[in-house]
C-alpha cells in the first residue's frame, strides 16, 4: 500500500481564510512558500515552491485564530489532486496539501500554547456561543459555502 504523506516547512503567503460548510464544519485555506538554498559551482542558488494548504475542523479554526501571513509553519498532511476549469475554459490540474497537523516553527521564534476545550461531538466546529470569526487575524471573515473545497 502506498503512503501519501508530506511534511513541509515554510512561510505563510497569506492569512488563513476560514469558511464553514452548510453543515457547520470549518475549513481554513492558506498558502505556504517553501524555500531551498543550494550551491552550484560555488554560487548560492535559491528556489521557492508554493503550496495551497487546507485544514478542516478544529485544526482549521485553530490555524485561522493563530497563524498570520509570514508565520513560519510546519505542515504534515497528504497530497490531493483535483481538476478544475480555468476562466478561459481550459482544464487544469492542481495538487493541494490536506493538513493533518500543523504548528508554528520554533527554529527562530517562540510560541505560547493554549489548549482549546473539546466541543460537543463536533469535530471542533464553531460553537453557538463563539462568533464565527473569533480569531486574532483582522479582516478574516467567515463565509459559508456549499460544501465544496474553497479553491
Amino acid at each position: 500500500m502506498a503512503d501519501n504523506s508530506i511534511t513541509l516547512v515554510g512561510n505563510l503567503t497569506r492569512d488563513p481564510e476560514i469558511r464553514f460548510t452548510a453543515t457547520g464544519r470549518a475549513v481554513a485555506s492558506f498558502g505556504i512558500a517553501v524555500g531551498r538554498r543550494y550551491q552550484v559551482n560555488g554560487e548560492w542558488q535559491e528556489q521557492t515552491s508554493y503550496f495551497n494548504v487546507t485544514a478542516w475542523g478544529q485544526l482549521g479554526e485553530n490555524a485561522a485564530a493563530t497563524l498570520a501571513k509570514g508565520t513560519r509553519v510546519v505542515v504534515t498532511g497528504r497530497l490531493e489532486q483535483r481538476e478544475y476549469t480555468s476562466r478561459e475554459g481550459e482544464k487544469r490540474t492542481a495538487i493541494d496539501v490536506i493538513a493533518d497537523e500543523l504548528g508554528p516553527s520554533l527554529r527562530w521564534a517562540t510560541a505560547e500554547v493554549k489548549r482549546t476545550p473539546k466541543t460537543d461531538g463536533q469535530s471542533g466546529g464553531a460553537s453557538a456561543s463563539r462568533p464565527a470569526n473569533s480569531g486574532t487575524n483582522p479582516g478574516t471573515e467567515a463565509t459559508p459555502f456549499d460544501g465544496e473545497e474553497p479553491f
